[in-house]
């Protein structure tokens, strides 16, 4: 069953119709925020072993004749620095008069200290956007 419809004739005109889209953006101010940066302070204890060197000397006397001056020597943490007179005698000979004797003592003590340190946390507050133009103002955000 086809219904009858009337067949244009040669001389008929048909419109053909389409349709465009047009897209358009603007920018909206939604709300606005506000950041304020707030410094605190707050104690901190700082706790550390401190060394500390320091130097005892001995003074030890030797009197003893030598044929040539002994070197500076290392005896554990002691440094032994000979200490030389020439003494005449019908002939001179070299007498170890002494030894000084430096000797490094090691100690270490708790310090405890109270140090003010600062630190920085940020507060955010968002607010409705303003009453008018809808273009946002970046630099006041």
């Amino acid at each position: 069953m086809t219904a009858d419809l009337p067949m244009p004739e040669a001389d008929t005109v048909l419109s053909l119709l389409s349709e465009e889209l047009s897209i358009e953006r603007h920018a909206e101010v939604t709300g606005r925020v506000r950041v304020q940066i707030r410094t605190v302070e707050r104690d901190a204890l700082v706790e550390e072993m401190l060394g500390t060197e320091r130097i005892e000397i001995e003074r030890v006397p030797i009197g003893r004749v030598v044929d040539a001056a002994p070197p500076i020597r290392e005896e554990g943490d002691t440094t032994v620095i000979p200490v030389m007179e020439e003494v005449i005698v019908t002939e001179r000979r070299l007498v170890l008069k002494e030894e000084i004797r430096l000797r490094r003592v090691r100690t270490t003590t708790s310090h405890r200290e109270i140090h003010t340190v600062r630190e920085q946390h940020a507060e955010i507050e968002r607010t409705a956007p303003e009453a008018g133009g809808s273009r946002p103002d970046f630099h006041n955000l």
